[in-house]
């Protein structure tokens, strides 16, 4: 038998099933839908709970204006007064030309607006070191309207951290949060005073953990409205705790468009402890240059996983020529700890004390190694001493077979060579085509190995690629100037 049920037809069998489950149904707990539903956080508490410690910074710059526009001024009204016989209209009239002061004078102008927050009762405030950048006057004004002339105890652009003292006692200081606990997704909130808009709030969640921007730090990224303004504020989470400092958008009108990064305030509070120190930040470094691993130079290399930090130079006389790091080495950890990225390396380097004994982990020709480094104290970057080919030149051995087949021709080096690049071996490109070329190797390279062996001579270069498959790409290490660097060459299908 068949029955119309709302329109459907439905064989007798499944009704009966159907309308036991809706007697049934009746003696089932029903969950009010209100309980369903999440409610929005309430960020009023948070604000009458850390609003207090935020402050509004105001900067000023002293200036001196231009000599030539004076002089222009006075040849103006020269001229008005010879041919007209009274003075550029609108111009003050003043004594004699000569008895004028020659040097312009320094004027004081505001130079920009940001924010900060107490970082102790006793009136160390942090902000962003470009806040108070180039500024001859810092001015720290409380939300309850008090004002301080501050003093820059010190700045650390590689951060973008800065630490300013005003003379009061008694202050709201803000609590330090715990970054390990910030999850992705969770809600966050901004206090500072963008476009001089001072104790204005803003919220939004969490929208990723350490976000690479090729800065010295990893940065939290939100989607917390931050404008010019805002830079050097709190960033705050649930508990009212501050876990970053507003420091950057990313914007094609310079305006919010929706993401905003902050500095972890571990990370800050690490920096500003070394700036209330000494005034400044002492970084270790080990003396490497170093780049991505892809993932198809960590599989010709055996490495498997593309992961660390691919050196391509080694500094004379650094800390890492002297633990022996090579050119071509990936360094896979630091004291332990895991180099997933290359960025990875220098802000475990640089939270290194210098004079410390480290370890690093390096990858090199198929196997891994342990090399002992000391850390010495960061410096200004050294300028690179390009390597020049002599005069002398041995003679060029036939191009083989295998060579030609990758558009290879190469030559041994000479000992001045060697000596002045200080290498053992390798062999200089003479000629790059083809498949060599597509992999961008150039006529100058020195090759240094091939696939996990290194290379001393044009001999034991032919001999390398004679053996290896040719059906699979081949991993060469290069170096070019001071930089060394892999160069997969494929073979013609």
């Amino acid at each position: 038998m068949i029955f119309k049920v709302e329109g459907h037809k439905l064989r007798s069998g499944v009704l009966a099933f159907a309308l036991a489950l809706t007697a049934g149904a009746s003696f089932l707990p029903v969950e009010p839908v209100h309980a369903q539903t999440r409610t929005l956080p309430d960020f009023t508490d948070l604000v009458d709970q850390v609003g207090p410690s935020v402050v509004n910074i105001r900067t000023i710059e002293k200036v001196t204006p231009r000599a030539g526009n004076g002089e222009m001024d006075e040849e103006m009204q020269e001229f008005f007064r010879r041919f007209f016989g009274q003075p550029l209209p609108g111009a003050p009239r003043s004594g004699p030309r000569q008895n004028r002061p020659q040097q312009p004078q320094e004027e004081e102008r505001p130079r920009g607006v940001g924010s900060g927050f107490i970082l102790t009762a006793d009136g160390y405030v942090m902000t962003n070191a470009h806040v108070v950048e180039d500024a001859s006057e810092v001015l720290v004004t409380l939300p309850d309207k008090r004002e301080f002339k501050a003093k820059i105890v010190g700045a650390d652009k590689r951060t973008d951290v800065a630490v300013v003292k005003i003379e009061a006692t008694g202050l709201p200081a803000v609590k330090v949060g715990d970054i390990s606990r910030l999850r992705v997704g969770e809600w966050v909130m901004a206090i500072g005073s963008p476009f001089g808009l001072e104790n204005t709030v803003t919220a939004g969640i969490v929208s990723a953990k350490q976000r690479d921007t090729g800065e010295y730090l990893p940065f939290i990224q939100t989607d917390v409205a931050i404008n010019p303004g805002n830079s050097g504020g709190p960033l705050i989470n649930m508990r009212g705790e501050v876990v970053g400092i507003n420091s950057q958008i990313y914007s094609r009108s310079g305006g919010f468009m929706g993401i905003s990064f902050s500095i972890p305030i571990d990370e800050a509070i690490r920096v500003s402890d070394q700036l209330r120190t000494s005034g400044r930040v002492s970084r270790g470094r080990i003396g490497v240059q170093i780049d991505q691993v892809t993932k198809d130079v960590a599989e010709a290399i055996g490495l498997g996983k593309a992961q660390g930090a691919l050196v391509r130079g080694v500094e004379a006389g650094s800390p890492g020529e002297k633990a022996g790091v090579e050119p071509g080495d990936v360094i896979t950890k630091f004291d332990g700890k895991a180099i997933e990225k290359p960025s990875d390396l220098p802000r475990l380097v640089g939270n290194t004390k210098p004079g410390t004994k480290s370890t690093l982990t390096v990858f090199r020709r198929g196997a891994s190694r342990d090399l002992s480094v000391t850390i010495a104290e960061i410096e200004p970057d050294k300028p690179s001493k390009r390597a020049t080919d002599r005069d002398e030149t041995p003679a060029k051995p036939p191009i083989s077979a295998a060579a030609k087949s990758l558009g290879l021709a190469v030559s041994d080096l000479t000992d001045a060579q060697k000596k002045e690049l200080k290498l053992k071996g390798g062999v200089k490109v003479d000629a790059a085509s083809d498949a060599a070329a597509r992999a961008g190797l150039r006529e100058g390279d020195i090759i240094l190995a091939v696939g996990n062996s290194d290379i001393a001579n044009a001999r034991e270069f032919e001999s390398a690629i004679g053996k290896a498959d040719k059906s699979k790409a081949l991993s060469v290490l290069f170096r070019r100037g001071d930089w060394a660097q892999y160069a997969l060459i494929r073979p013609a299908r």
